[in-house]
Parts: structure tokens; sequence; C-alpha cells
């Protein structure tokens, strides 16, 4: 792999981004517009197996990623760690790690840390005359802590801040720069309604809506000049309706909608990205989409179209269902979702399936993608979580 200003963004944004966004033909959007969005990665088996659905739900150490404000009616201690081989379509040993603790201090709220790390592999560096440079390796990491509080019993607020370092291509030498690791922050601001149990006909039902602003922050750099990345600013809303049939059945649906919130402005001289505080207002506009490939649309306008903000949505919706022993005691779930993306931003289109038990402390959790569409780098992606209730 040659060291140039490509080598520093495909480390990790062509393999994140084969996952987060597929990559397929007429996926060609603003896809290019973040960097480290390894942080967009959804590490929760759970709702991973719903179809990446987890916003209005958030009642476990997860909360961290799907809504801070979840938290705030959680109680106990609670450790939990993700593992996913990253991409294995690609069978390049990428792999997917992520830790998560919470604790309720009585009188305060709800405290939580975790740490994300994303393992992209070994390259090779080279200079421009292509003789080899040694060996690097590639990777992104994010460590974080969350908090959450009750307004009233039944709204919840919540925050998070994570410092972030991402090594995709250290210490080469690009022309008359050198590359470094980029460096950012990112601030989480969340929050949760949810009722009181409310008989629907003879079954006790609860509703919950939810809100997370994630990773607002600076925009991280790779190298001495003044090209930089937006770090991924991301709008994540949805609903939840959990039906309690009785002692031992539970089901619940929940539904989420994501929008990118990252401004790009593309020029003959170049693009520039709006600072996060100004892409909040400014990513709400139609935004051009390519229907062919990149080369075909710069070479024939045509081939370009509008891409409303409903199109720039994803949507994720799926269902869980428990099964109790005895009041208060689950034993085992099964999950399955579909999430969808228009073909035209990132054209990711999946099922999920996904199974739970838990036993005493501890509780294990499942998921699997089936891609719909062919050739989908996410295919067959597996991701296991462990819980443990201290």
């Amino acid at each position: 792999m040659s060291t140039s200003p490509l080598t520093v963004r495909l480390c990790g944004f062509l393999l994140v981004c084969a996952g987060l966004f597929g990559l397929a033909p007429h996926a060609q959007a603003q896809i290019g517009g973040a960097g480290v969005v390894f942080l967009q990665i959804e590490p929760d088996s759970r709702a991973a197996g719903m179809g990446n659905s987890g916003v209005a739900l958030a009642d476990n150490a997860y909360a961290v990623f799907w809504n801070p404000a979840g938290l705030a009616y959680q109680r106990g201690t609670q450790v939990s760690l993700t593992h996913s081989n990253w991409l294995p379509e690609f069978n390049a040993g990428l792999f997917y790690e992520y830790l998560v603790a919470k604790h309720h201090v009585p009188g305060l709220g709800t405290f939580a840390g975790q740490v994300t790390f994303l393992n992209l592999g070994e390259h090779e560096g080279r200079d421009a005359q292509n003789n080899p440079t040694g060996t690097f390796r590639s990777y992104d990491l994010a460590v974080g802590v969350s908090y959450g509080t009750n307004v009233t019993p039944n709204l919840s607020l919540g925050t998070g801040l994570r410092l972030i370092y991402s090594n995709l291509a250290p210490n080469q030498t690009v022309g008359a720069q050198e590359t470094k690791a980029g460096v950012s922050a990112g601030f989480d601001f969340g929050a949760l309604y949810r009722t009181n149990p409310f008989p629907l006909g003879n079954i006790q039902t609860t509703f919950s809506a939810g809100l997370n602003l994630a990773n607002m922050g600076p925009k991280i750099q790779y190298s001495d000049s003044e090209q930089s990345d937006p770090i991924p600013t991301n709008l994540r809303f949805g609903t939840a309706f959990s039906f309690k049939f009785d002692d031992y059945n539970e089901l619940t649906w929940a539904t989420d909608f994501n929008k990118l919130l990252i401004n790009v402005d593309v020029d003959s001289t170049g693009s520039t990205a709006d600072p996060f505080y100004q892409a909040i207002f400014t990513a709400w506009s139609p935004i051009e989409a390519c229907t062919g490939t990149q080369g075909e649309c710069a070479e024939d306008p045509s081939k370009l179209r509008s891409l409303g903000v409903m199109e720039q949505l994803t949507i994720g919706s799926g269902l869980e269902y428990w099964y109790s022993t005895a009041p208060g005691t689950r034993l085992f779930a099964l999950r399955a979702g579909y999430f969808y993306e228009s073909p035209y931003n990132g054209n990711r289109q999946f099922l999920t399936f996904g199974a739970g038990i838990e036993y005493n402390i501890v509780g294990v959790d499942f998921s699997y993608i089936y891609a719909v569409q062919e050739n989908s780098p996410l295919a067959n992606t597996i991701r296991f979580s462990l819980l443990l209730n201290l």
C-alpha cells in the first residue's frame, strides 16, 4: 500500500465504510464526508439483532451508545464486552471490541464508561518512488464517560464525552508532510421519555421515545496540512413499545431513524466541511448523489440526482420476545429486524437475527446479519456480547 494522502484515508475509511455504507456502485452521496466512522458501529448484539434499533430502549449499559439518557432508569452495576470479526467477507483479519460499564449512585444518577477499539490490520508503507518504508499497524480507539439522570419520573436526560485517537498511517512522509495519528473529541446529548405501564386491552404496555445527538466535536487531522475531516455527528431518534402479556411473556417493538449531520461543499479547489455546530443545521438540505460510478458522474452530470432529506435517513426496526420462568426473571430472548438505507446513500439493506439468554448474573447476546443486496461486505457479520450484572 502506497502512503499517499489517499492511503491515510483508505486505511480506515474504505475498510470501515465498506461495512457502514456498503460501498455499492451507486452509493456515492456524502459517504466520504466524515472521518473516524468506526464511531458509528453499533456495539450492542441485542439491538443489532433488532435491526440496529435502540435509542428508545437504552435499558442496559449500551445506553452509552444508543442514548445516554437511558442510564437514568437503570440501577446497580453492569459490565459488558462485545466482540465481532469485522467485515468477514474480506477475510482481512479485522476485529472490533467494545467494553462498557455502568454504575448507579443513589441521589446522583448513573455513570458509565466505555472503550471502543477497531483493529485495521498491518500495512506496508512506500515512498514516492515506491520504495518500502516499513510496516505499520492501523487502528481506531475511543475512550469515553457518560451520565444520565431523571428530570421527572418519566423524562430523563443524558450526556457523554469521548476522546478519539485514530492511528491510520503514522510517521509516513507524503510530499513535504508527515502523517500522524488523528486526535479529536466528541460530545453526546440524549433525551428519553418513558410512560408508566398502561393497559392496552388486557396487555400492560409501555411507550418510549428517545433522541440522541452524538459525536459533536472538532474535525480530525492526519497531517500538518490544513486538510481535515469532520467526525460523524449523528442524530438518532425513535420509539419503542413493550407489551407485557403476563409474567412470562413480553414483546418489544423498536424503530430507529438516523441522520448523519455533516455538510460538505465540493468545488474545483477541493472540499470544505462545515464545523459541527453549523452542520447540525446546514445538513438538512438536499445533496447530490451519483447514480453511476464516480468516473461516470465526473464526465456526465446527468448521472447526478438530488437526494432529499428523507432519502438521507436510515431506518432500523425490530422485534424482541422474552420468555421468563418467574416474575422479574428473564430466561431467553429471540430477536429479528430489518435495516434500510437508500441505494444512493450507502445501500445497506439487511435482515438481522439474534438471541439472548440470562442466567443469574450472566447474560449472553448474539446477532447475525443476512444481507439483502449481493456482495455486501456486511454479509454474515456476527456479534457476541457478554453482560455481567453485579
